[in-house]
């Protein structure tokens, strides 16, 4: 269909995204040490406030150390990734993937962050996926903090609230810009890097209740500022160790409209899209945003830095943005009596001209188009789609197969907004990895029953399952979708 309307630059990388923590399992295997992730047990508390799902105590970790195999600690198992990476990878191949996303743990390559020398049996381990992603045609794409952290961070220092982590972050960069260079081009430095005021025991290896005393606000914008500092230094290693190599940070995009015409809806959400964007200006711009300044002075808060912060800022700016974006709220001044709409880590009003999953998510590719076009007259870099993707329930049929036509219509819609977004608003975006490639533990409810894959994997909440991988009806249209560069029309012909 040579006018098509739906259309994507030569060279458009199209593909996947996978977390180690939720993916990768092996915990105990290959040197690896504890991590943060290896001590969240299953909790499915509803849709009606995922903010519980992030509530962590010295207790809750406590139990975890005790707990042996018959406790459901699912990061601990993944999908097992470690074991099957080579059948993983060989479906992504199959369906064209130009690249994939995925993240390297810390505590693979370095059992302690304290240790001098790394763990060579991890670093085989990664070594292998790479080499394996080149020789199906794969660009990888790494992260190299995707929510964590090792658990020494929380047990031996108070977290990124600790200057010393920089440094110990630092070495494990190092290694693997030295080791893993050769194999990657594309590098992101911290997952969601705003997601810290919103979970911090993930994001920022702290713990609420290990601060008595203290104002938590302050240790949080204290680490925030220490991990703003570790991804300049990143950025500059990396260029120095890979030339070539592009380095860019990673956001969430929370897209927020405001509920009604009223001034002081539309100033809610003005002031709420500000809070989104704050730590990113400073890894794109190289330096704090007068409105954070304000907003730290305005909480009473003192982040202290060193007199070399601000020259580090400065030359450790990203070479692109990436983020993730998965649907869209409503915000009002006062939502006394409005219908609240669960979502990505926080809770915005419902918007009534969007439907929801049934987790509570409202499905707008419209949104990606504004989230993009915002994106990019705010920033002027590049843009990069890392995380996108429908949280659904899916069912495996007797004969082994998957009918999901509500997550090709979620893929197809959100393509079609993408080639608006290029075409017709003129932003450079130069790839796409849809989340959860293959079937992965969830991030917000740590279930594996909300399933984002287009490969399914047979496991259930209570780990139990063989680990099976069956291509879903998705996967044949994505594979399609990539053969045609995005030209849906020619795709649905």
């Amino acid at each position: 269909m040579e006018n098509a309307r739906y259309t994507f630059p030569e060279g458009f990388l199209w593909g996947g995204a996978e977390a180690a923590n939720q993916c990768e399992g092996a915990w105990n295997e290959g040197g690896k040490g504890m991590t943060v992730q290896d001590c969240l047990p299953y909790r499915n508390v509803g849709v009606a406030d995922y903010t519980k799902q992030f509530a962590y105590s010295t207790a809750d970790l406590e139990a975890a150390l005790k707990a042996g195999p018959e406790d459901n600690y699912p990061k601990r198992h993944g999908t097992d990734f470690y074991h099957h990476y080579k059948e993983d990878i060989a479906l992504m191949a199959e369906m064209g993937y130009k690249v994939f996303r995925t993240s390297i743990c810390w505590s693979r390559i370095f059992t302690d962050p304290r240790d001098e020398k790394p763990n060579e049996e991890g670093i085989a381990f990664y070594e292998d996926v790479f080499k394996e992603c080149k020789a199906h045609g794969i660009e990888p794409l790494v992260t190299l903090s995707h929510y964590d952290p090792p658990l020494a961070l929380v047990t031996d220092f108070n977290g990124w609230a600790s200057r010393e982590v920089i440094d110990l972050f630092i070495k494990y960069a190092r290694v693997c810009f030295e080791r893993f260079g050769k194999y990657v081009k594309y590098w992101l430095t911290f997952n969601e890097v705003d997601a810290m005021l919103r979970h911090s025991v993930t994001s920022g290896a702290l713990i609420p209740d290990r601060f008595p005393g203290q104002n938590f606000d302050q240790i949080v914008y204290q680490a925030m500022h220490h991990q703003m500092v570790a991804s300049a230094l990143a950025v500059k290693l990396g260029h120095e160790l890979c030339p070539g190599a592009m380095i860019g940070c990673m956001m969430t995009r929370l897209c927020f409209y405001a509920y009604t015409c009223k001034p002081e809806d539309n100033l809610a959400t003005q002031q709420r899209m500000r809070g989104i964007y704050r730590y990113v200006d400073i890894q794109v711009f190289g330096e704090y945003p007068r409105y954070l300044l304000k907003e730290i002075e305005r909480k009473g808060l003192h982040i202290k830095m060193q007199p070399e912060d601000a020259r580090i800022l400065k030359e450790g700016t990203v070479d692109f943005v990436s983020f993730s974006y998965y649907m869209t709220s409503c915000m009002a001044a006062q939502t006394d009596g409005l219908e609240m709409s669960p979502g990505n880590t926080v809770n915005g009003v419902k918007n009534p001209y969007l439907t929801s999953s049934e987790w509570g998510w409202q499905t707008d590719p419209i949104g990606l188009r504004i989230s993009l076009v915002e994106l990019y007259d705010r920033f002027r870099k590049p843009l990069f789609i890392v995380e996108n993707g429908l949280g659904a329930r899916d069912t495996l049929t007797e004969d082994g197969k998957v009918h999901d036509p509500y997550r090709i219509e979620y893929l197809k819609e959100h393509v079609k907004a993408m080639s608006d977004a290029i075409n017709i608003d003129g932003v450079d975006l130069i790839g796409y990895t849809w989340w959860g490639c293959i079937d992965l533990i969830s991030e917000s409810t740590r279930q594996m029953s909300k399933r984002y894959g287009f490969v399914y994997v047979d496991l259930d909440d209570e780990g139990r399952g063989t680990y099976k991988r069956y291509r879903k009806d998705s996967f044949y249209y994505y594979k399609k979708l990539i053969a045609a560069n995005g030209n849906v029309d020619a795709v649905d012909e």
